[in-house]
């Protein structure tokens, strides 16, 4: 029997990537500091991962630790020996090692800053200066370097954020103005919940390399494994558990002028994926307990659209989801980048013959519709990832859009 010891672990992906790579139970395992002796001691089990905050007391308690281990001063992955002595490894620096070789973030000779001075910072700085990086500058909130004076360092070439600072249920928070970092060639974020934080949208919208900290979680847990199972895994494995969670785990999200067939659309995908359906118009209008346009007509289009930016955001922290927007959500940048935090945007393209108008305060007319399609189509097409022209049938529209996701 192997698992994952931590304190607080509900939403650990770990049984689900051990799921794909090996015939064996892995359970989680959460305990208080005061049960560590027992846990620790307990012979039963074959091996397990340890997650924060107990790496350094796994550490402690090995009775033979790896070289990696001694160099890092902290183990994820224990081993029961047949003579009853636990050994110790760390994986993560092969898993973020693997992480930057993905993203071709090349360390030799680079200046690199590291956000964070806990112990996934202590990984990072490790795999860098072996890699051979001219400087590892670490930024903390209280030491030498810091958010103060971060201007110092805005010549470093990779970036590395090891914070928690962005991650659910905080999504929308950053560290640093990506701009004023005019060297920079790379950058990865620990975190996998969302997808992309804010420094990754930022790096994306930059033309930047960047990577989140889902493949570092997947490559770690490869390399435990194979000690489970005292067997080498194939390199590629990694790819694939990692392109199939991802794919599990992005929203879909559809956007498109009013009355596009979003919400018909969002709603038949949900049902043929057995995948969540969230309508933004449908959240507003519970919030309120009113009809969109009895909001418009009451408080007007400004308190309406502020309520949308709230469910927006909301709906967007899901993942694994499929969401339909209001034809105007894209309008502000703060749902644009809600948007595209956890998932694929999918601008729904339709005729504006075609378009329905009842009901809808904006779009009220064909002359409303082209005065407002000339100023959301540049920005569906700048948000989306995928455009799909529809039509009448349904069917072959939701098979257009599910080729393009899946």
């Amino acid at each position: 029997m192997f698992g994952l010891l931590g304190r607080k672990l509900g939403h650990s992906l770990s049984p689900q990537i051990h799921e794909k790579l090996g015939d064996y139970t892995y359970d989680l395992f959460c305990k208080e500091p005061e049960e560590l002796e027992d846990f620790f001691s307990d012979k039963t089990l074959k091996g397990y991962n340890v997650t924060i905050p107990y790496k350094v007391e796994a550490f402690r308690a090995c009775d033979e630790l790896s070289e990696t281990a001694k160099k890092i001063g902290s183990v994820n992955t224990c081993i029961r020996r047949a003579d009853g002595t636990l050994y110790g490894d760390n994986t993560d620096y092969f898993g973020f090692s693997y992480m930057a070789k993905k993203t071709n973030a090349d360390f030799h000779d680079k200046k690199v800053l590291v956000l964070g001075s806990g112990g996934a910072s202590l990984t990072v700085q490790i795999v860098a200066r072996d890699e051979g990086a001219r400087e590892v500058v670490v930024v903390s909130r209280t030491g030498e370097n810091n958010y103060e004076n971060i201007s110092r360092h805005h010549d470093a070439d990779i970036i590395v954020n090891t914070t928690p600072v962005g991650m659910y249920p905080d999504n929308g928070e950053r560290l640093i103005d990506l701009t004023q970092f005019k060297n920079c060639t790379s950058v990865l974020d620990l975190i996998y919940n969302p997808l992309k934080t804010p420094l990754l949208l930022d790096a994306e919208e930059m033309g930047i390399n960047y990577s989140n900290g889902l493949v570092m979680l997947v490559a770690q847990a490869v390399k435990s494994a194979e000690q489970f199972i005292e067997k080498e895994i194939p390199e590629e494995n990694i790819d694939e558990v990692y392109n199939s969670l991802l794919s599990e785990r992005k929203n879909i999200v559809l956007v498109g002028m009013p009355g596009s067939g979003k919400s018909t659309i969002g709603k038949m995908l949900s049902e043929k994926t057995d995948r969540e359906f969230l309508d933004t118009d449908k959240m507003i209008e519970e919030k309120e307990n009113k009809k969109i346009p009895e909001i418009f007509a009451e408080k007007g289009e400004e308190y309406f659209r502020n309520v949308e930016s709230e469910c927006v955001a909301e709906a967007c922290k899901k993942m694994g989801v499929v969401i339909a927007t209001g034809g105007g959500a894209i309008l502000r940048k703060e749902n644009r980048d809600a948007m595209r935090q956890n998932g694929a945007v999918v601008f729904l393209e339709r005729d504006i013959s075609s378009l329905a108008t009842d009901g809808r305060p904006l779009s009220s007319s064909e002359e409303k519709l082209r005065s407002m399609q000339e100023i959301r189509i540049p920005i569906y097409k700048a948000v989306s990832d995928f455009r799909v022209k529809t039509d009448n049938n349904a069917e072959i529209t939701l098979s257009e859009v599910e080729k393009c996701v899946f």
